[in-house]
């Protein structure tokens, strides 16, 4: 249903549990700074039986075998290109629902705040 989004390492431990060896893992991410992580990715699928839309990880482990769960929320923050599901943690309930108003209210939004 979607394309695929890729994750990336931004920690010499994320590598290391890919099977790179310790030294390699810090050299790169020293160098590199964040690594792309081939054969992983987050994709949406849909489900004719629910009738909805869920994220799933992906992980290629031979060419034509892949292992498929749910997308947990740690994977989240190292995936390029996506707004997280949920919408972003940092943003407040008000600046939530302001985006969601098709019309500039000005000051009178703020009488809902109490």
């Amino acid at each position: 249903m979607s394309k695929k989004y890729y994750l990336f390492a931004d920690r010499p431990e994320q590598l290391e549990a890919r099977g790179i060896d310790r030294v390699t893992a810090r050299s790169s991410i020293a160098f590199h700074t964040t690594i792309s992580i081939t054969g992983e990715w987050l994709e949406a699928f849909w489900c004719d039986c629910c009738r909805s839309t869920r994220w799933y990880y992906v992980c290629k482990t031979d060419p034509h075998t892949y292992k498929i769960e749910i997308a947990p929320d740690e994977l989240w923050q190292r995936v390029t290109g996506v707004v997280h599901p949920n919408g972003n943690p940092s943003v407040g309930e008000f600046t939530r629902r302001e985006a969601r108003v098709k019309q500039y209210q000005g000051v009178k939004a703020f009488s809902t705040i109490r």
